[in-house]
């Protein structure tokens, strides 16, 4: 069923510790279970497992339960070992299993959405769950009675959602690049604002209710990190994957953000460090170096008899440039450009060697994630992949 890995010693890389392979279709959710040698998982086969870790070392199914259609999301409370589940129906099913995790017991079930369900949030302290599913709505229920208490209407389909205890504010991501709050009262809410740094879908939000700070993964590869607490507006760009980001989790202990992107890489960002906000790009007629005409600027071309240039931007000030004063390339990691990006020739000059250090590691899942579950409490990371296998990796050597 699960193979057993036996780590070899790489230092500051993710060890891979075990693999469970026994699934038909791709797993679209699964939870490590804390205290507990256990996984959770959720397919598109139908099926729920609990897996746990024998004696043997591998991992087998404790429970193995099959529904009439397929799961799109879960979310586990180990608390009070509450398990929803959404359906590709619209139902959302929840399961209490039992302290050896040996048995699952039907809950309530919510008729929430008209469409398949996105996500599902289990909040205990107010003791609801919140959804959101491709029917465009935003609901809540009572987690206790399985009554709606309110529903919101998005302006796009929702892929990603957090919430904050503390304010009762919701962090929504949509389809369309932009991310809304919304404050949450028993059975209202409010439209608090919207901001959008994006130019894909949002695919991922992660929030920090330490630092309060929200982090926005996205399909144009993109990670931004919006500062919601200090009232600054301030949005710090992180750029270090080739792909869609799938996945994200802020480690709070070591000041660590955790990236995983549908090609394989898993990235780790040190976020202790201070990051500068990328410049607003600035508009102009002619390059702001040399005073080249840009090829629409038929004025000062036909007045200086030269060939309009084409326009680019340094990531760095942001200026209008030529391609001839932005030859160079550079990597500006507090900046969160770890790979390298074009720069005017000035400030290609000014950026040192102490500026390119990297504040990221890259690492290879060896297989397309599609989800993935970091467990601080045992600073283990599970990726699941279109392999339809789950890895489970020790990352502490990166994460410490």
């Amino acid at each position: 069923m699960a193979a057993e890995i036996q780590p070899r010693p790489q230092a500051r890389k993710p060890c891979l510790l075990s693999k469970i392979e026994a699934f038909q279709e791709v797993v679209t959710a699964a939870a490590i279970i804390p205290k507990e040698d256990g996984v959770i998982s959720v397919s598109e086969d139908r099926t729920i497992r609990v897996w746990l870790k024998r004696d043997s070392g591998q991992y087998w199914p404790s429970v193995y339960h099959t529904m009439p259609s397929s799961f799109s999301c879960m979310s586990f409370n180990p608390e009070t070992r509450r398990l929803s589940v959404g359906m590709d129906t619209g139902s959302i099913c929840e399961f209490i299993l039992s302290e050896d995790y040996n048995k699952m017991t039907p809950a309530l079930t919510y008729q929430a959405h008209q469409g398949r369900v996105a996500v599902v949030l289990f909040v205990l302290e107010m003791e609801w769950l919140l959804s959101t599913g491709q029917d465009r709505n935003f609901t809540w229920h009572c987690s206790e009675s399985g009554q709606q208490l309110g529903t919101y209407r998005t302006a796009a389909w929702v892929s990603g959602l957090q919430f904050d205890v503390e304010t009762r504010h919701a962090f929504v991501g949509d389809q369309s690049g932009q991310v809304t709050i919304l404050k949450l009262e028993q059975d209202s809410c409010s439209l608090v604002t919207t901001f959008k740094g994006h130019t894909g879908n949002v695919t991922a939000l992660c929030w920090d209710p330490g630092l309060r700070v929200l982090f926005s993964g996205s399909s144009d590869h993109s990670i931004i990190m919006w500062d919601i607490g200090g009232r600054k507006g301030t949005a710090i760009e992180l750029q270090g994957h080739n792909d869609k980001v799938q996945g994200l989790c802020y480690a709070s202990h070591t000041r660590q953000l955790i990236s995983c992107s549908s090609d394989g890489s898993i990235v780790i960002w040190n976020m202790d460090v201070t990051r500068q906000e990328t410049p607003e790009w600035l508009d102009s007629d002619s390059c702001q170096k040399c005073e080249q005409p840009f090829f629409w600027n038929f004025k000062q071309m036909w007045d200086s008899k030269k060939i309009g240039l084409r326009q680019h931007h340094c990531r760095k000030c942001g200026q209008a440039v030529c391609g001839k004063c932005s030859s160079k390339r550079s990597t500006i990691p507090l900046m969160g450009f770890e790979f390298e990006v074009r720069v005017c020739d000035s400030c290609h000059e000014s950026i040192t060697d102490e500026d390119r250090a990297p504040t990221a590691t890259f690492h290879d899942s060896k297989h397309n994630i599609v989800y993935m579950h970091y467990e601080p409490t045992t600073g283990n990371l599970l990726t699941s992949g279109t392999d339809k296998v789950i890895k489970i990796w020790d990352m502490t050597p990166v994460v410490s």
